[in-house]
């Protein structure tokens, strides 16, 4: 168990939650954001000085029942929940696997850009499209897609939410593969570009957005902008990621001549 990111990580989502959120009079003498320690430790059944020693690193492992009690106090969604278990070291790191021959079925019969991103951001598997609108992968000698997005700017984000996505991302790596220092060394190079990356990485917010807004630099079709659907994969530490436009935009229409179909 990591006891500063287990600390950190506590001590931002207790930040985050507004006491109204939990049922509390909210008042108008608090001093720091969010709930107080001791509102926690009441609401996850806890003594107050256990608490307060977890969030100072100092507390040995919650059980898996306190790490439970603690996720229903601090409302964590089922991402921060399997987060919070194995900052507490109660799930092992998942293996490393092939990709699955029905994932490489799917992109190819996707009628729309797609790829598959393992869990330090690697681009694993792509259909034509994807190579066609972002970059030939098979000829990419690094095809992680955030040094790609740094080295080339092909990708951006005018929301920072794909930088704030992928620090979450990387933060949730790290602690799934834990012997693997790729996640830190990339989310280093990372903040020290992107403001929105940094803010993301110290927050210690491990939320998933299901849908992203980015901006693709084509060297033809000029700025083209998609909507990235984040699609899980069952039993996996993959994801795929499904590229559209909205329906009739100048995207939409660049989109389909890209595919070789007639603008809708």
């Amino acid at each position: 168990m990591d006891n500063r990111e287990l600390a950190a990580f506590l001590r931002g989502r207790r930040e985050s939650l507004l006491p109204a959120e939990v049922g509390l009079p909210g008042g108008s003498r608090r001093r720091t954001p969010g709930l107080r320690r001791e509102e926690v430790a009441l609401l996850a059944g806890v003594s107050v000085n256990y608490y307060e020693r977890l969030e100072q690193a100092r507390a040995p492992r919650p059980s898996p029942q306190v790490a439970d009690a603690l996720a229903g106090a601090l409302r964590l969604s089922a991402v921060e929940r399997e987060h919070l278990a194995r900052l507490a070291g109660h799930l092992a790191a998942p293996p490393e696997e092939p990709v699955p021959d029905e994932v490489r079925i799917l992109l190819d019969r996707l009628g729309e850009p797609a790829y598959a991103l393992d869990a330090k951001h690697d681009v694993v598997a792509w259909n034509e499209l994807a190579a066609r609108l972002i970059t030939d992968f098979s000829r990419a000698p690094d095809r992680n897609a955030l040094r790609l997005a740094m080295r080339t700017g092909v990708c951006s984000s005018p929301d920072g939410d794909f930088a704030r996505q992928a620090a979450s991302d990387l933060r949730r790596a790290a602690v799934r593969h834990p012997d693997d220092p790729e996640p830190a060394v990339l989310a280093r190079a990372m903040a020290a570009v992107d403001p929105a990356f940094a803010d993301g990485w110290r927050s210690h917010d491990v939320r998933s957005r299901p849908v992203l807004r980015k901006r693709i630099h084509h060297p033809e079709l000029g700025a083209v902008d998609v909507d990235c659907h984040l699609l899980a994969v069952p039993g996996h530490d993959l994801r795929i990621v499904v590229c559209t436009a909205e329906p009739g935009s100048p995207s939409a229409a660049e989109l389909a001549r890209l595919a070789g179909r007639q603008p809708e």
